[in-house]
């Protein structure tokens, strides 16, 4: 495994953790971390995540997370001591939502079974 993709899961555990547990904003009780792609040079990530809702409570989410990304970076490099932590991006992750329309269709037309 590359050291990205290492950093990639410890993050994304990381930042489940302090989106879950450590922030008290009420826009982000739906939100679920689903994945994190770091550069190879370690210095920026994306964050996806799955919020619940409807539109405008997903894009208040998307809100509040990239206004407390500083926060959530400084957290991480205090967590796990890093010295530099990659500059987060977050992001609307559609990969479930596409899925479930896939299923509707099939559903739909019958081929689901």
């Amino acid at each position: 495994m590359h050291r990205a993709e290492r950093m990639a899961e410890t993050l994304r555990e990381e930042i489940t953790e302090i989106v879950g547990y450590e922030m008290k904003d009420p826009r982000l009780l739906t939100v679920t971390v689903t994945d994190v792609r770091v550069a190879e040079n370690l210095r920026n990530a994306n964050v996806f995540v799955v919020v619940e809702g409807t539109e405008k409570e997903i894009e208040a989410a998307l809100v509040a997370l990239n206004r407390a990304a500083t926060f959530v970076r400084q957290q991480v490099a205090l967590s796990l001591n890093l010295r530099y932590a990659p500059i987060l991006h977050f992001a609307r992750d559609t990969v479930e939502e596409n899925a479930a329309r896939v299923d509707a269709t099939l559903d739909e037309i019958g081929l689901d079974d």
